[in-house]
């Protein structure tokens, strides 16, 4: 059985930095891309960051410079570290895997996880 476990998650002030997690179980991701999405309350879910097995990394034009994906193949987990938060940041955080090349479209990742609460205050 195929599980993504985000952690990490929590509230923090304006300004502040989170690192989310993402441990992958059932089987091994290391040839597929890994990604972040966001879901605000009353938006649609929106990509926000992706990284494939060669290295390539791509971000959402409203993360770029503040966040950073990273990948522990070894230990089949990604990370997001997440600099300068700001209130619009403010949305459940899900993982996402499965994709053989980058995509931005949610669709196109098969596994997902659960999602962690990422809170910033101003």
């Amino acid at each position: 059985q195929v599980q993504l476990v985000e952690s990490g998650g929590g509230l923090v002030q304006a300004g502040g930095s989170l690192k989310l997690s993402c441990l992958a179980s059932g089987r091994s991701f290391s040839t597929t891309v890994m990604g972040w999405f966001r879901q605000a309350p009353g938006k649609d879910r929106e990509f926000v960051a992706a990284r494939s097995w060669r290295t390539s990394e791509y971000y959402s034009d409203s993360v770029k410079g503040r966040f950073t994906i990273s990948r522990d193949y070894n230990r089949n987990t990604v990370y997001l570290q997440m600099n300068s938060l700001e209130p619009e940041d403010t949305a459940v955080y899900y993982c996402a895997a499965g994709p053989l090349t980058t995509t931005r479209d949610a669709k196109d990742y098969n596994y997902w996880g659960q999602g962690t609460q990422v809170t910033v205050s101003s």
